[in-house]
């Protein structure tokens, strides 16, 4: 997962979401500050590109389909949209992309070109109503991926990724539920989250990151 950069005062922010929500204060105890400094963004197709390949892949294997398909920019960095609607079928195929993924590629070229998808200054400034509605015309592209965009290369604090399967299972650990939560829920308990709901979903992640380390330990520790 790409590093989170939000514009905020961490300590501030850490206080606030401890005083409003005293079971994510102790995820937020256990795993510390989170990442404020800023990196350069992506421009918005190499972004969205990316988060195409990814869709539905293992991290190792998603990094390998996507920096063959990098390869086939002209300059050693990601292809141009123009270079990628030169590309044939065959060759996208061949870096690994499947037949719905070279769809939404060439799809998402295209609309880079025309405009649909703005670039990186004009889309800073737009709501992320303006922005959803821009970039769901991309095929392949949904609320997840906008979501994704919004967090990590944009870095739009309040912003819950409510269909993300990290963040029900992050939930559902944080807050001793038998059961995966509806995404419904999570939107109604992270009303107290505001104007920070980003950042709380970054510690859900960790919370269940954190979960899976002791798994992962538990077992060498059987094993010896």
């Amino acid at each position: 997962m790409a590093k989170t950069h939000y514009p905020v005062d961490s300590e501030h922010v850490m206080r606030e979401l401890s005083r409003v929500d005293r079971r994510l204060a102790r995820v937020i105890r256990k795993v510390g500050s989170f990442p404020t400094k800023k990196q350069k963004p992506q421009a918005p197709f190499e972004s969205l590109l990316r988060a195409i390949v990814y869709q539905q892949l293992a991290g190792a294997a998603a990094a390998t389909i996507f920096g063959r398909v990098k390869a086939l920019g002209s300059d050693g960095n990601c292809p141009s949209p123009e270079e990628i609607l030169r590309a044939t079928k065959a060759k996208l195929r061949r870096a690994g992309l499947s037949r719905q993924k070279i769809a939404a590629v060439k799809d998402l070229a295209k609309k880079t070109i025309d405009g649909t998808v703005p670039p990186l200054a004009m889309i800073r400034r737009m709501s992320e109503e303006e922005i959803h509605e821009r970039l769901t015309q991309v095929r392949g592209i949904g609320e997840w991926s906008v979501h994704m965009f919004l967090m990590f290369q944009l870095g739009r604090p309040d912003v819950l990724p409510i269909q993300d399967y990290g963040i029900r299972k992050g939930f559902q650990h944080v807050y001793k539920l038998e059961d995966t939560p509806k995404p419904q829920a999570i939107l109604e308990h992270g009303e107290r989250w505001r104007p920070y709901r980003s950042i709380a979903s970054w510690y859900l992640w960790r919370a269940i990151d954190q979960k899976n380390a002791k798994k992962s330990a538990a077992k060498k520790r059987a094993k010896t």
